[in-house]
């Protein structure tokens, strides 16, 4: 699926929030949250100083964010360096587990046995018996990324910004799920393409 360029032709920004207690421990967050580690807040902080070279620091740009507390504590975090106009988009929310949400692949394993065998990339996250699917989720985040207007900031999850850069450059399943998702930068999408820029001091 390509996104209408002649929509997004300023650019947009895409942001990751910062690293979470449960990143740390290898949990698996959907839609449950967990706080910012003190490393998380430093890589936000990163992210908006790095971002005030591209952004102005003094007219508002608009912030499509996830209303997960993470991605709210990012984006605020972000608006130290930058002026941002939050808008909470629950469209660009985390994908859901279901009952996966919280648990790690080690739990998962034991808790549902033959669930995450042959999985590819991570394809596992719509294997939950509960959880959200790929086309819905796909759909969601599409519609979401439609009502943007750029230029913009879109503060997200780790899933979440894989369909969203796969969306806007008419990746398929599989190469959408293979995309990284660092956490000490971001990625400017334009024409069509993605460009990671690394946050800097």
């Amino acid at each position: 699926m390509r996104m209408n360029d002649a929509e997004n032709d300023f650019g947009l920004y895409l942001v990751r929030h910062g690293e979470t207690e449960w990143n740390s421990a290898g949990r698996y967050q959907g839609a449950k949250d967990s706080a910012l580690t003190p490393r998380g807040r430093e890589q936000a902080l990163k992210v908006g100083r790095s971002l005030s070279k591209m952004m102005s620091t003094t007219r508002s740009v608009r912030a499509y964010v996830s209303p997960l507390g993470r991605a709210q504590e990012t984006a605020a975090l972000i608006g130290q360096a930058v002026c941002v106009d939050i808008q909470l988009e629950p469209r660009f929310a985390e994908v859901s587990l279901g009952s996966w949400d919280g648990l790690s692949m080690h739990e998962i394993d034991i808790e549902y046995p033959g669930a995450l065998d042959r999985s590819e990339s991570h394809d596992w996250y719509f294997r939950s018996p509960d959880g959200e699917t790929f086309e819905g989720a796909l759909a969601r985040i599409a519609g979401g990324l439609r009502a943007v207007r750029s230029p913009a900031l879109i503060v997200t999850h780790a899933l979440t910004g894989r369909l969203i850069r796969g969306c806007y450059e008419g990746l398929s399943k599989q190469e959408m799920l293979q995309l990284p998702v660092p956490q000490d930068g971001y990625y400017r999408l334009l024409d069509g393409r993605s460009e990671f820029i690394g946050a800097v001091q």
